[in-house]
């Protein structure tokens, strides 16, 4: 495995995240309304998470040797329960999974959001999202009924970890 680097997301990593995103969704069917495919943001997630700075972060999984992104994750204010963030767009090349990598994003995000004063964090995914829901689980999510209506309404599965 290259050296990976887990930053910040930069405007010069839009189109690469945003096409792993798409890459991913499309690959466990889930190129349609109702999942983050469609977000107005997707193309621009760095002025996204930059506009709101003290209640939201996205990382990205940088190859270091291939100079290339890999991966990514965020955070940003859920208001469907108290004092929450919601885990975001947590998505990895296929050629990345399987080393541990998800799980350092996902550290990555609790760590911030941690520091931004958030004393849990909520997220959402999808059934057919097998290998996503076994890294949540394993990392200590515990699995709820949907808090509230959301966005994403083709997301029909849903998990609470206290921070």
């Amino acid at each position: 495995m290259h050296a990976i680097a887990i930053r910040p997301i930069t405007a010069q990593d839009d189109t690469a995240i945003a096409a792993i995103i798409r890459t991913c969704l499309e690959a466990y069917h889930l190129d349609i309304p109702g999942t983050a495919y469609f977000d107005p943001e997707l193309d621009h997630l760095s002025a996204f998470y930059a506009a709101a700075p003290r209640r939201r972060a996205y990382f990205v999984a940088e190859d270091a040797d291939a100079g290339r992104i890999v991966g990514g994750a965020g955070l940003a204010e859920f208001t469907g329960l108290d004092s929450c963030c919601e885990l975001q767009k947590i998505y990895l090349d296929k050629n990345v999974r399987g080393q541990g990598l998800g799980r350092a994003l996902m550290d990555a995000v609790e760590q911030r959001a941690r520091e931004l004063g958030y004393r849990r964090i909520y997220l959402e995914t999808h059934t057919n999202l097998h290998e996503a829901i076994r890294l949540y689980e394993r990392a200590g999510y515990q699995r709820i009924d949907q808090p509230v209506a959301t966005m994403h309404t083709t997301m029909d599965r849903f998990y609470t970890k206290e921070l």
